[in-house]
């Protein structure tokens, strides 16, 4: 099972990063739980300095940008 974490405080960007994740996990039958972490303290901890953030398996993959959903979706069937 794949741990995915979207980093950010709400805003329209990680909302949509979010959504993202969840129509891919969705589409091609991944099996992952999404977290969602607002809590900006937390943020430097991960390793995000831009959100929107996203790490899976406690990698980061992508900070400041929301990937396309075919880069989302070949990070996703790879790690």
């Amino acid at each position: 099972m794949k741990n995915i974490k979207v980093i950010g405080s709400g805003c329209p960007n990680c909302l949509k990063l979010e959504a993202l994740c969840k129509e891919v996990i969705s589409e091609n039958n991944i099996d992952a739980v999404i977290e969602k972490v607002i809590d900006i303290n937390k943020f430097a901890d991960l390793g995000i300095m831009i959100t929107p953030g996203l790490i899976v398996n406690n990698k980061i993959l992508s900070q400041g940008k929301i990937p396309t959903k075919s880069t989302l979706m070949h990070w996703l069937m790879e790690s």
